[in-house]
């Protein structure tokens, strides 16, 4: 069964609210993006009970469209690219190196984080989209492959910045405003090189399977609201932060409160085999 008889583009536009023209523009681009963007959870509950999630469009559509549940950057990003897909965009896979709170540069961590690039009719450069990287930074709108132009999404703002490098191709750093501070903060680095399904699925595996993965180790839970809230669980810490910048925090302490609040403030059917405090 091919991808497409898998995938049901009414279900998924239904799940995430999105009512506009169904074409291959930049306004269907942008609107598809940002619904899915504040009503599918991120999420990494299946690797926390010790199994890599599935990337099949039918497992995928069980799961995050007719399922309670989120998922991380590569199924989130692989439901985003049938959709764009199905309406008739020409959409590639990239891989990303996750710069946010890490050390050294670029070039030292692996490429864990995919995203898309979408070639939009009639625009004069392709777009970065993204609806799975879990972080207060994330996109909430897609950007164009342009370096150096501040982008404001429902707002957030963000920006590419180039980075120097021995590789023959360009590399591009993700930035966003701190909206307290006013700094830019690097997300991830990446190139425009393409990958295929296949590679999306080793690195799938790998993040989810691997022991120094943080992603096999805890929780770690985010929420955008159309408020313009955001929402955090790292482990036990709940974080919320305001439209401003401010945030505040605390630990839960109780299994129950934290299977309550991962139901009601998030959204997700928290599965079985799964001890949100450890």
């Amino acid at each position: 069964m091919s991808d497409k008889e898998q995938y049901d583009l009414d279900a998924y536009l239904d799940r995430i609210g999105f009512k506009g023209e169904r074409r291959a523009d930049l306004a269907a681009l942008r609107g598809v993006h940002l619904a899915h963007s504040l009503t599918l959870p991120f999420e990494n509950l299946d690797p926390v009970r010790g199994s890599a999630p599935s990337l099949d469009p039918a497992d995928l559509m069980a799961k995050m469209v007719r399922g309670r549940r989120g998922g991380y950057c590569y199924e989130h990003n692989t439901l985003l690219r049938l959709a764009l897909e199905a309406l008739g965009f020409r959409v590639s896979p990239l891989a990303g190196r996750v710069v946010l709170g890490a050390e050294g540069p670029p070039g030292s961590r692996p490429r864990t984080h995919a995203m898309l690039r979408v070639e939009v009719a009639g625009e004069p450069w392709p777009y970065l989209a993204d609806v799975g990287f879990g972080a207060v930074g994330a996109l909430l709108l897609p950007v164009p492959l342009v370096a150096g132009t501040e982008y404001e999404g429902a707002g957030r703002r963000h920006r590419l910045a180039p980075l120097p490098h021995e590789g023959p191709l360009e590399l591009w750093e993700l930035q966003a405003r701190d909206r307290r501070t006013g700094e830019w903060t690097g997300q991830y680095a990446f190139t425009q090189e393409p990958f295929s399904a296949p590679d999306l699925e080793v690195f799938n595996w790998f993040v989810a399977t691997h022991p120094r993965s943080p992603f096999t180790r805890r929780p770690y839970l985010q929420r955008t609201l159309p408020d313009g809230r955001h929402l955090s669980l790292d482990g036990p810490l709940l974080t919320e932060t305001l439209p401003d910048g401010t945030a505040t925090e605390r630990a839960l302490t109780e299994e129950t409160e934290a299977r309550q609040v991962v139901e009601e403030r998030f959204g997700i059917a928290v599965p079985a085999g799964v001890t949100l405090l450890g």
